[in-house]
């Protein structure tokens, strides 16, 4: 934070609590009488009267009292500009310091689960609840509470898997991530095409389609397509190019979403997540990711 809005902050804090001392002392000496009266202001209300007497002195003390406490605060905490107060205390210290001390009481918890393999695991309830749980937190945005996934995100519940679904593979994917890309075939295809190669990919998975029209992009499919999809449209998993012929679709399956995405293409990214979760977490993901699918 710049000099100035450091000094601005700390004048308008340090104001602001000053006024409230200085509203308190003038009230206080404002006041006609130091002690209870039995003086009315001299008005009513539905016959209720207003006696004229000084503030309480426990509504008094504990006024002076939370100035005292905010200025004592200030002083220790962090609170006026670039002032770090006299403790040293911030935020990222004490979540450095709980985060430490976690990984310290967790760790042989981890390390006993880190030492069995992803199929051992599947018959510890206690490991994949660890799992369901660091899955919820970091995975559930994108793949959904249960791992049904959503338009654009696998299902991780069946038995579909762009690129593989053996432990070995799900953990590389939630390690190192993945980047997908169909590339748009729109200018190359003409929209003709584009509704030709629609109708083929439709019959591929037994959908009613134009069979002239998927004859004709059969031919279209063949040249542009099999390098990632195959011949027969089963899909190159290497590449996590999707299988074509069965019913798992990741951007639905209708006529216009199908081509839609063989005029625009699509993209999709897959985070890393090697550098915000350890090994042992992502061994404890992959584990309960594995039993969705295999239960």
């Amino acid at each position: 934070m710049s000099a100035f809005w450091s000094a601005w902050i700390t004048v308008i804090t340090l104001a602001v609590i000053l006024g409230c001392a200085w509203l308190l002392w003038s009230t206080r000496r404002s006041e006609p009488h130091k002690e209870t009266t039995e003086e009315t202001l001299g008005h009513a209300f539905d016959g209720i009267e207003e006696y004229d007497n000084p503030l309480p002195s426990w509504w008094l003390h504990m006024f002076v009292a939370t100035i005292i406490f905010g200025l004592l605060y200030l002083a220790a905490y962090p609170g006026l500009g670039n002032y770090k107060g006299f403790l040293g205390w911030t935020s990222t210290g004490q979540w450095e310091e709980e985060m430490a001390h976690a990984e310290e009481v967790y760790k042989p918890v981890f390390a006993k689960y880190a030492a069995m393999s992803v199929e051992d695991l599947q018959s510890q309830s206690e490991g994949l609840k660890m799992g369901q749980r660091m899955f919820a937190n970091n995975c559930s945005l994108c793949h959904g509470a249960t791992g049904s996934g959503a338009h654009g995100f696998p299902n991780l519940t069946d038995s579909d898997w762009l690129y593989g679904g053996t432990p070995d593979v799900i953990k590389h994917t939630i390690a190192a991530g993945r980047t997908g890309a169909m590339p748009p075939w729109g200018a190359v295809l003409g929209e003709e095409g584009v509704r030709d190669v629609t109708s083929y990919v439709m019959s591929l998975s037994g959908k009613e389609a134009d069979a002239d029209a998927a004859a004709r992009g059969e031919q279209q499919f063949q040249a542009l397509c099999t390098a990632c999809h195959a011949q027969d449209g089963t899909g190159v998993q290497a590449l996590g190019a999707p299988n074509l012929t069965d019913n798992v679709w990741l951007y639905g399956s209708t006529f216009d979403k199908i081509s839609h995405t063989i005029r625009t293409g699509r993209s999709g990214v897959m985070p890393a997540h090697k550098d915000l979760l350890s090994d042992e977490k992502i061994h404890l993901i992959t584990a309960y990711v594995y039993s969705l699918s295999n239960k």
